[in-house]
Protein backbone atom coordinates (compact mmCIF):
# COMPACT_ATOMS: atom_id res chain seq x y z
CA UNK A 1 0.00 0.00 0.00
CA UNK A 2 1.34 3.40 -0.95
CA UNK A 3 1.23 5.96 1.81
CA UNK A 4 -0.41 9.33 1.63
CA UNK A 5 3.01 10.83 2.43
CA UNK A 6 4.37 9.49 -0.85
CA UNK A 7 1.36 10.91 -2.68
CA UNK A 8 1.89 14.29 -1.00
CA UNK A 9 5.53 14.41 -2.05
CA UNK A 10 4.74 13.41 -5.62
CA UNK A 11 1.99 16.04 -5.77
CA UNK A 12 4.60 18.65 -4.82
CA UNK A 13 6.60 17.57 -7.89
CA UNK A 14 3.59 18.42 -10.07
CA UNK A 15 4.41 22.13 -9.93
CA UNK A 16 7.81 21.39 -11.45
CA UNK A 17 6.07 20.50 -14.70
CA UNK A 18 3.10 22.86 -14.67
CA UNK A 19 5.23 25.64 -16.18
CA UNK A 20 2.32 27.96 -16.93
CA UNK A 21 0.56 27.36 -13.61
CA UNK A 22 -2.81 26.51 -15.16
CA UNK A 23 -3.39 23.46 -12.95
CA UNK A 24 -2.49 20.72 -15.41
CA UNK A 25 0.49 19.48 -17.36
CA UNK A 26 0.26 19.41 -21.13
CA UNK A 27 2.48 19.54 -24.19
CA UNK A 28 2.64 23.33 -23.96
CA UNK A 29 4.37 23.12 -20.57
CA UNK A 30 7.20 21.21 -22.20
CA UNK A 31 7.37 23.71 -25.06
CA UNK A 32 7.46 26.58 -22.55
CA UNK A 33 10.39 24.91 -20.77
CA UNK A 34 12.26 24.38 -24.06
CA UNK A 35 11.62 27.95 -25.18
CA UNK A 36 12.84 29.33 -21.83
CA UNK A 37 16.08 27.33 -22.05
CA UNK A 38 16.73 28.39 -25.63
CA UNK A 39 16.12 32.03 -24.75
CA UNK A 40 18.39 31.84 -21.71
CA UNK A 41 21.30 30.56 -23.79
CA UNK A 42 20.53 32.49 -26.99
CA UNK A 43 20.13 29.26 -28.93
CA UNK A 44 17.96 29.47 -32.06
CA UNK A 45 14.97 27.13 -32.13
CA UNK A 46 15.88 26.08 -35.66
CA UNK A 47 19.45 25.12 -34.74
CA UNK A 48 20.42 21.48 -34.23
CA UNK A 49 20.48 22.02 -30.45
CA UNK A 50 17.14 23.81 -30.54
CA UNK A 51 15.50 21.07 -32.59
CA UNK A 52 16.97 18.40 -30.31
CA UNK A 53 15.58 20.22 -27.27
CA UNK A 54 12.08 20.48 -28.75
CA UNK A 55 12.31 16.82 -29.81
CA UNK A 56 13.39 15.87 -26.29
CA UNK A 57 10.54 17.91 -24.83
CA UNK A 58 8.06 16.09 -27.07
CA UNK A 59 9.50 12.69 -26.14
CA UNK A 60 9.31 13.60 -22.46
CA UNK A 61 5.70 14.74 -22.86
CA UNK A 62 4.74 11.56 -24.69
CA UNK A 63 6.37 9.40 -22.01
CA UNK A 64 4.71 11.30 -19.19
CA UNK A 65 1.33 11.24 -20.92
CA UNK A 66 1.70 7.49 -21.39
CA UNK A 67 2.22 7.08 -17.66
CA UNK A 68 -0.28 9.54 -16.29
CA UNK A 69 -2.91 10.79 -18.79
CA UNK A 70 -5.52 8.23 -17.81
CA UNK A 71 -8.45 9.82 -19.66
CA UNK A 72 -6.53 10.55 -22.87
CA UNK A 73 -7.45 14.25 -22.99
CA UNK A 74 -3.81 15.34 -23.55
CA UNK A 75 -3.77 17.03 -20.15
CA UNK A 76 -2.45 15.60 -16.90
CA UNK A 77 -4.27 16.75 -13.79
CA UNK A 78 -2.61 16.72 -10.38
CA UNK A 79 -4.61 13.59 -9.49
CA UNK A 80 -3.57 11.83 -12.71
CA UNK A 81 0.05 12.77 -12.05
CA UNK A 82 -0.04 11.51 -8.47
CA UNK A 83 -1.89 8.32 -9.38
CA UNK A 84 0.27 7.64 -12.44
CA UNK A 85 3.42 8.18 -10.43
CA UNK A 86 2.21 6.11 -7.49
CA UNK A 87 1.12 3.19 -9.62
CA UNK A 88 3.98 3.12 -12.09
CA UNK A 89 7.01 4.81 -10.57
CA UNK A 90 6.95 4.10 -6.84
CA UNK A 91 9.16 1.05 -7.20
CA UNK A 92 11.16 2.36 -10.17
CA UNK A 93 11.82 6.14 -10.14
CA UNK A 94 14.66 5.51 -12.60
CA UNK A 95 12.04 4.73 -15.24
CA UNK A 96 10.85 8.32 -15.08
CA UNK A 97 14.42 9.55 -15.47
CA UNK A 98 14.77 7.41 -18.59
CA UNK A 99 11.62 8.98 -20.02
CA UNK A 100 13.18 12.38 -19.33
CA UNK A 101 16.63 11.45 -20.70
CA UNK A 102 16.16 12.87 -24.25
CA UNK A 103 15.09 16.21 -22.82
CA UNK A 104 17.80 16.21 -20.16
CA UNK A 105 20.43 15.30 -22.78
CA UNK A 106 19.30 18.11 -25.08
CA UNK A 107 19.07 20.63 -22.22
CA UNK A 108 22.63 19.76 -21.23
CA UNK A 109 23.76 20.26 -24.83
CA UNK A 110 22.20 23.73 -24.87
CA UNK A 111 23.99 24.63 -21.63
CA UNK A 112 27.28 23.04 -22.73
CA UNK A 113 29.08 26.11 -24.04
CA UNK A 114 32.29 24.31 -25.05
CA UNK A 115 30.70 21.10 -26.38
CA UNK A 116 32.58 18.81 -24.00
CA UNK A 117 29.46 16.97 -22.82
CA UNK A 118 29.19 18.82 -19.52
CA UNK A 119 27.93 22.16 -18.24
CA UNK A 120 29.59 24.45 -15.73
CA UNK A 121 27.92 24.97 -12.39
CA UNK A 122 27.06 28.52 -13.44
CA UNK A 123 25.39 27.28 -16.64
CA UNK A 124 23.61 24.52 -14.73
CA UNK A 125 22.29 27.19 -12.38
CA UNK A 126 21.07 29.17 -15.42
CA UNK A 127 19.19 26.08 -16.67
CA UNK A 128 17.52 25.56 -13.31
CA UNK A 129 16.46 29.21 -13.06
CA UNK A 130 15.12 29.14 -16.64
CA UNK A 131 13.02 26.13 -15.63
CA UNK A 132 11.55 27.98 -12.67
CA UNK A 133 13.79 27.00 -9.76
CA UNK A 134 13.98 30.01 -7.41
CA UNK A 135 17.28 31.88 -7.62
CA UNK A 136 18.18 31.25 -3.98
CA UNK A 137 17.87 27.50 -4.51
CA UNK A 138 19.35 27.16 -8.01
CA UNK A 139 23.02 27.60 -7.01
CA UNK A 140 22.72 25.05 -4.21
CA UNK A 141 20.90 22.62 -6.50
CA UNK A 142 23.54 23.03 -9.23
CA UNK A 143 26.31 22.27 -6.74
CA UNK A 144 24.38 19.23 -5.52
CA UNK A 145 24.16 17.94 -9.09
CA UNK A 146 27.98 17.97 -9.32
CA UNK A 147 28.37 14.66 -7.50
CA UNK A 148 32.03 14.17 -8.45
CA UNK A 149 32.95 17.75 -7.41
CA UNK A 150 34.74 18.53 -10.68
CA UNK A 151 32.93 21.84 -11.17
CA UNK A 152 30.92 20.47 -14.09
CA UNK A 153 27.66 18.56 -14.46
CA UNK A 154 27.31 15.69 -16.93
CA UNK A 155 24.38 13.68 -18.23
CA UNK A 156 24.79 10.78 -15.80
CA UNK A 157 24.75 13.17 -12.85
CA UNK A 158 21.60 14.87 -14.15
CA UNK A 159 19.71 11.67 -14.94
CA UNK A 160 20.67 10.13 -11.59
CA UNK A 161 19.56 13.29 -9.75
CA UNK A 162 16.28 13.31 -11.65
CA UNK A 163 15.62 9.73 -10.55
CA UNK A 164 16.45 10.66 -6.94
CA UNK A 165 14.11 13.66 -7.13
CA UNK A 166 11.25 11.33 -7.98
CA UNK A 167 12.29 8.73 -5.41
CA UNK A 168 10.17 10.11 -2.63
CA UNK A 169 9.67 6.85 -0.81
CA UNK A 170 8.82 7.12 2.85
CA UNK A 171 12.15 5.73 4.01
CA UNK A 172 14.22 8.19 1.97
CA UNK A 173 13.62 11.52 3.67
CA UNK A 174 15.82 14.19 2.19
CA UNK A 175 16.34 12.62 -1.20
CA UNK A 176 16.16 14.84 -4.18
CA UNK A 177 18.33 17.48 -5.70
CA UNK A 178 18.42 19.68 -2.66
CA UNK A 179 15.88 22.06 -4.13
CA UNK A 180 14.07 22.29 -0.82
CA UNK A 181 10.73 21.36 -2.33
CA UNK A 182 10.18 18.26 -0.26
Amino acid sequence: MVSSEYGRKIAARFATFDQDGNGYIDREDFNVAAKALLAEFGTPARSDKGQALYGGAEAFWQGMAGIADRDGDQRITRDEFVNGAVKRLHDNPGRFAEIARPFLHAALAVADQDDDGTATLADTERVLKALGVPEDIAAMAAATLDTDADGRVGETEIVDAFARYFDVSDSDEGTGTGTGSE
